[in-house]
């Protein structure tokens, strides 16, 4: 076999993806054993990250090129998990550590080694790729990653970061961890029941961000209204008392029961009083808070620009009426 030579040896490290490349692929393009043992010698131009993986650079690997690394390592079949896959698009305010988590197929033999946790399972997800990267989907990436969490505060943040944001919902994680591996699961379920409680004030905490965006004054938040007779109307998450604006974004919804939810999310009365109602699902408030600003600027002038209805928040003193 002919030995490839060093300016080819140059360009195979410009044009492999990250500069990670599995040593059976190196041999497959002409680099013999003894050159690849050579170059990963200390000192040399390449290092061994994993077995029968090299990163084509003595210099300290990215975070990057560690992943695709343990993803060459583990097979063609692997999927990145935990941390990784769950930060992939959000920030969620935990930072994965020095290991990398992968899923394998339970019928794969392959072992941990050095950085890589892998994990075989019978239940694989669809995939996610991602610039040539392979991920678990969110609610399995965040379960993986709190099975394993020991740290109390870092897991409730692991757990309500991805449905603070909109990634997923309780629900859905609930059911991954129902559906998933039991062991290590009921430090998480406890977590998430705390999660679950606080889905109101993680909702209204998202309203919040996108009110401040928004190029309006800020709002008043549950605010109870009455109108002229004292008569009690309803309670609204978000209150514009100088046009007698509300904006409904579930808050309340959580709180109450399906009868009052439904008389709450649906109040007839606000609106028979002349309350500008806006009503967002949550869901939104995550997904489009730009579209949700300008709603909210559309409603407050169209609010603005007809008369004011006798309307009041409940702290506020109601004029006398007339006899």
């Amino acid at each position: 076999m002919t030995q490839t030579s060093p300016p080819t040896l140059a360009s195979l490290a410009r044009t492999t993806p990250d500069g990670v490349v599995r040593t059976a692929e190196l041999r497959a393009n002409g680099v013999s054993g003894s050159a690849i043992v050579g170059r990963c010698r200390p000192g040399g131009p390449w290092q061994r990250l994993l077995p029968g993986v090299v990163l084509l650079s003595s210099a300290e690997p990215s975070r990057r090129q560690r992943l695709r690394a343990a993803l060459a390592y583990a097979g063609e079949d692997a999927a990145i998990t935990g941390l990784d896959a769950a930060s992939l698009d959000h920030d969620l305010g935990v930072r994965a550590g020095t290991e990398v988590h992968v899923l394998v197929p339970a019928s794969r033999r392959t072992t941990a080694n050095g950085y890589v946790v892998v994990e075989r399972t019978t239940r694989m997800p669809a995939l996610i790729e991602r610039d040539g990267l392979r991920y678990a989907p969110m609610p399995r990436a965040v379960v993986d990653a709190a099975r394993r969490e020991r740290d109390a505060v870092r897991l409730r943040t692991l757990l309500s970061g991805p449905v603070r944001c909109g990634a997923c919902s309780v629900s859905e994680l609930r059911a991954e961890l129902d559906s998933g591996n039991q062991r290590g699961s009921a430090a998480p379920r406890a977590a998430l029941r705390s999660v679950s409680d606080g889905v109101v004030s993680l909702t209204e905490g998202l309203a919040r961000r996108v009110a401040r965006g928004a190029a309006l004054p800020l709002p008043r938040w549950n605010v109870p209204i009455r109108d002229v007779t004292g008569r009690f109307l309803g309670v609204v998450d978000a209150w514009w008392d100088e046009v007698a604006f509300a904006w409904e974004v579930g808050t309340h919804h959580f709180r109450l029961g399906r009868t009052e939810a439904h008389h709450y999310g649906r109040n007839p009365h606000l609106g028979a009083a002349g309350v500008i109602v806006l009503r967002t699902p949550p869901e939104r408030l995550r997904q489009d808070p730009n579209g949700v600003r300008k709603d909210l600027v559309q409603a407050f002038h169209r609010a603005a620009n007809r008369v004011r209805p006798p309307v009041h928040a409940l702290s506020d003193r109601v004029p006398a009426t007339r006899r």
